[in-house]
């Protein structure tokens, strides 16, 4: 049986390497794809991500399992993009090949046009909403975080990731909706 990430974690505070390395592959993935979808490149995305872990290791004493340690690497890699952008003046457009390379599992792009112009549209709006309601967006509906762990994540109250959420999807939905017709 897998062991659990909380005693995981605690083994990789002792100096046992393959529990640290089971978390790293246990988690990798989702931390380089919230990273990926933040940052607009596989290239950035893989830095930021071996950062993250670097991070995690050298302060993993500091791990107490008040929070899943999901939620706790989140975190740590939150504060690694904020960094970066700060470092970096990210106004740049995304390039065409991240978003056809954003296709979720299914149809290829090329079995569904319509699908996946929407989609790229949809991704398109989410990076242009204010930073604060696209990071709720990513952790919450791209990461799967919970609302609690999105929260604790980006260090603010759950009502503000409510309200975000919210308002994100509101701006979203007049975005996307289709004009009416109108009657004659």
């Amino acid at each position: 049986m897998h062991d659990e990430p909380e005693r995981l974690c605690e083994r990789a505070k002792a100096g046992d390497r393959e529990a640290a390395s089971d978390l790293v592959t246990r988690y990798y993935e989702r931390i380089y794809s919230y990273l990926c979808r933040l940052c607009g490149n596989h290239e950035d995305a893989a830095d930021l991500t071996q950062k993250t872990f670097c991070k995690a290791w050298t302060s993993i004493g500091s791990y107490h399992a008040r929070s899943s340690f999901s939620t706790w690497l989140h975190g740590i890699a939150h504060h690694v993009y904020g960094d970066w952008l700060r470092r970096r003046n990210i106004a740049d457009a995304k390039a065409d090949e991240w978003w056809e390379n954003c296709a979720a599992d299914g149809p290829s792009p090329f079995e569904d046009a319509a699908e996946r112009e929407s989609a790229q549209r949809l991704y398109a709006l989410v990076e242009e909403l204010e930073e604060g309601a696209r990071q709720v967006v990513h952790l919450h509906y791209y990461q799967g975080l919970s609302l609690a762990e999105t929260a604790e994540t980006l260090g603010v109250a759950t009502s503000t990731v409510k309200y975000r959420l919210r308002q994100a999807l509101d701006l979203l939905r007049s975005q996307t909706a289709e004009p009416r017709p109108r009657l004659k």
